[in-house]
């Protein structure tokens, strides 16, 4: 497929935003909510009807898709009823059977007639207890923000992370790193518990990584080697890695824990964190290399050239190669691991699924120099920040849930792995935000 033929294929999604009369209003579970049906059409904008095969109901054509695709980008939510497939009885069970042909009543949409449950299976029924509504696990998505602290790093924040094992955050810049406790998460001028200095104190950490249990940490930047910290019970240094290239722009590491991808200016180094040894310095385009995030047993590479590059992390292989037009600022991955976020230099998201032919775009058209892009871990929302603006979107739908401006441009953003905080970094302070819900 040619690049032009990609770029044509990829699907224009709408950024909306939550009627006013709707705000605040909380939803009854298992209802379709109007702004559901929004992303619902879109989707169907964007994808056409899909494809039916033969003898597959009609009537229950968004349920069938549901069952065959449940990670469809902006999908409507179904209530159960609305899942359950139509019963035949025995005797119509036979005359379909030959011909494969639909339900009865599904060619003029009407529902089919189902068999009235036996006596049986009514008391059966009746015997379940009711669930507790507060064990019900909802996917719940913040409907605003409220500014409740400030951490004072003194320098650039280049990047950040919370981590929800050890309640701390680490901000970290030119010469240092600095440790927050909860309690000052919700202050103004609160001083921190610890400051990590960097050997060399011309060094600059430009990025860094949690392991999936929060418990370490992995930071890179303008130094010939990428440091492995153990956060608990104290941060010290558990390992020095020695690196190839002099500046590492971005990292990426395994769902496992065992792979670390860094990346350099031509170049990804692939490292086993377990034994601390590198596997292979893997050579990508020079000017393709700025972003880098790893999903299963691929690896995704982007940058100033415009180009979203999927590679093979057994092979080593290219397999895919996407032309987005504008400069690749950022990428990240939802929770399951099959969608990808991709952040543009003229705030554009591009949405690709991991395995499957699937691309959206969310246009923006606005020139930014900083565009960050973190999910929730949850992964009913994503934040993305555009210069000085924090845009907090619902997955799959895109409906903005809150927008917030700061002052100065946002470097980097992060989002606690309980959901309760989000905390941007700017020019010389991090500003904490607590989601209420």
């Amino acid at each position: 497929m040619s690049e032009e033929k990609e770029e044509a294929s990829f699907s224009i999604l709408t950024i909306y935003d939550e009627p006013e009369k709707r705000r605040n209003v909380p939803e009854s579970p298992g209802i379709s909510s109007q702004d559901e049906h929004h992303a619902q059409s879109q989707l169907g904008e964007a994808c056409g009807p899909p494809q039916q095969p033969p003898g597959s109901p009609r009537q229950h054509d968004l349920a069938y898709q549901e069952m065959i695709s449940p990670q469809q980008w902006a999908p409507q939510a179904l209530d159960r009823s609305e899942l359950q497939t139509p019963q035949l009885s025995e005797a119509e069970s036979e005359e379909a059977e030959p011909g494969l042909s639909s339900p009865p009543g599904s060619e003029f949409g009407q529902p089919c007639p189902s068999p009235r449950p036996s006596e049986e299976v009514w008391s059966l029924l009746r015997a379940i207890p009711p669930v507790p509504d507060e064990v019900v696990v909802r996917q719940m998505t913040p409907r605003k923000s409220w500014k409740v602290g400030k951490l004072r790093h003194g320098k650039k924040v280049y990047s950040l992370a919370i981590s929800s094992s050890t309640h701390h955050v680490y901000t970290c810049g030119h010469g240092y790193i600095r440790v927050w406790d909860e309690s000052a998460l919700h202050a103004w001028d609160h001083a921190p518990q610890a400051q990590l200095n960097l050997q060399d104190r011309q060094n600059c950490v430009l990025t860094c990584k949690l392991s999936p249990d929060e418990r370490s940490l992995i930071t890179g930047g303008l130094s010939q080697t990428l440091t492995l910290w153990d956060l608990a019970p104290t941060p010290r240094v558990r390992a020095q890695l020695a690196s190839t290239g002099p500046m590492c722009y971005s990292l990426a590491v395994s769902s496992n824990a065992q792979i670390c991808l860094a990346c350099f200016k031509g170049f990804v180094e692939i490292w086993d964190l377990q034994n601390q040894i590198l596997i292979r310095k893997h050579e990508v385009p020079i000017y393709g290399s700025r972003c880098v995030d790893i999903v299963g047993n691929k690896f995704w590479t982007g940058g100033e050239d415009t180009r979203l590059y999927s590679w093979d992390l057994r092979s080593y292989q290219r397999l895919q190669q996407h032309d987005l037009q504008h400069e690749i600022l950022s990428i990240t991955h939802d929770p399951s691991e099959e969608w990808l976020l991709v952040g543009l230099r003229m705030s554009d998201i591009v949405i690709l699924h991991t395995n499957r032919r699937e691309k959206f775009k969310a246009v923006l058209q606005k020139y930014v120099y900083h565009h960050n892009l973190k999910f929730a871990s949850c992964g009913s929302y994503f934040v993305a920040t555009l210069d000085e603006s924090i845009h907090c979107l619902a997955a799959p739908s895109l409906q903005r849930l809150f927008q917030v401006e700061e002052p100065t441009d946002i470097l980097c953003c992060d989002v606690s792995s309980d959901n309760q905080y989000l905390v941007t970094g700017s020019r010389n302070s991090a500003t904490v935000y607590q989601l209420l819900y």
